[in-house]
């Protein structure tokens, strides 16, 4: 679906932190999981926004941020202009009905002990005014068939269901309330290759049946590009590289998006045969301890000491600044490049300490 230019979401600073705190009758502050660190992205109506990064970056706490699951440190989530982290009681209940969340696992996000028809038809109960209860036995199973599932199962339980169907059940759930925005959050990761192609495909309809605007979150590159317009990479609580599909997939400027693509399986063996791998050296540095600068210097074979005094902005870097293409979308890289320059052997993330 061609996705408009009017956001329906914008995020500014977004930023949580965990309190790490000792003691036991008086406890005190130790320091902070800085999960998301300062986060900034819009989403166009009808658009697909996908984020992707390694575990650990904060990908699950910026969903639950924009669901009103988490309340933020810091920073600002405005839906249709309005800033739901200063809501609260009713106006805080409205607007969560218009951005719904698919969860990860669809084994442990349905209740075993309720009905698919009581799962779907929970949201109901929350929100009375959308559906009166004597209608909302049609409704359940209209959801059902909307995904693809049979209409007359509202009586089974979950575990009657596949992986799939059971994500299936969690979509219909998250449609109920006909919301505005559906943060999926790895809605595919546990399933098989063959179903996650079924469920992507399903997502893909019901955008443009619905009107829907997507907040896609995953780890696997290949599901990403395929339904996203756009395409955050997060790396240590922050968005480091952001632009459309085909800019972030075919020209990358950030060291460390450049690393993850090259990791991404080529079906082509001559094309795989002439592909550099960018392997890392080192782990990712603790949410609690986060580096100077660059929080990417750590590993990234470009870094030099202005790495550790800076914090790159995430701009148009200014080789691109003046230049029109694909190179020239935001990255938090003062020397992005949209070639990558694999360094020699024992040279990676070999930058100031």
């Amino acid at each position: 679906m061609t996705a408009t230019t009017e956001p329906i979401l914008e995020v500014t600073g977004l930023v949580k932190h965990y309190p790490l705190t000792q003691g036991v009758l008086f406890r005190k502050q130790v320091g902070a999981v800085k999960a998301v660190d300062g986060v900034d992205f819009t989403l166009g109506r009808g658009e697909t926004l996908g984020i992707v990064g390694e575990s650990g970056c904060g990908k699950s706490t910026v969903a639950k941020l924009l669901c009103s699951l988490e309340r933020p440190t810091a920073g600002s989530i405005l839906f249709k202009g309005e800033d739901i982290t200063r809501l609260s009681g009713r106006a805080l209940k409205a607007v969560r009905r218009n951005i719904q969340m698919v969860f990860q696992d669809p084994y442990t996000s349905l209740n075993p002990r309720m009905t698919v028809g009581d799962i779907v038809g929970e949201p109901y109960d929350i929100h009375p005014e959308v559906a009166p209860k004597g209608d909302r036995r049609r409704r359940v199973q209209e959801l059902l068939d909307v995904v693809g599932l049979n209409p007359e199962y509202v009586n089974r339980y979950p575990h009657q269901f596949s992986g799939g169907q059971r994500q299936r059940i969690g979509i219909a759930r998250g449609l109920a309330l006909r919301p505005e925005v559906i943060v999926a959050d790895e809605p595919v990761s546990a399933l098989d290759v063959s179903v996650q192609a079924q469920v992507v495909n399903l997502l893909d309809r019901l955008q443009a049946e619905f009107d829907l605007s997507y907040v896609f979150i995953a780890h696997d590159l290949s599901v990403v590009r395929h339904i996203s317009d756009r395409v955050g990479v997060m790396y240590l609580g922050r968005i480091v590289e952001i632009g459309r599909d085909a800019e972030i997939y075919d020209h990358p400027t950030h060291p460390y998006t450049q690393a993850l693509l090259s990791a991404v399986p080529v079906p082509d063996p001559e094309a795989r045969e002439h592909r550099e791998r960018i392997i890392l050296t080192g782990d990712v540095p603790s949410p609690t301890n986060i580096p100077s600068g660059c929080r990417f210097r750590t590993r990234c074979w470009k870094a030099q000491e202005r790495c550790a005094r800076e914090v790159p902005a995430l701009a148009v870097p200014a080789a691109f600044r003046d230049a029109s293409g694909p190179a020239a979308h935001d990255s938090a890289c003062h020397f992005a490049a949209e070639r990558q320059v694999v360094p020699a052997e024992g040279e990676h993330g070999n930058g100031p300490g």
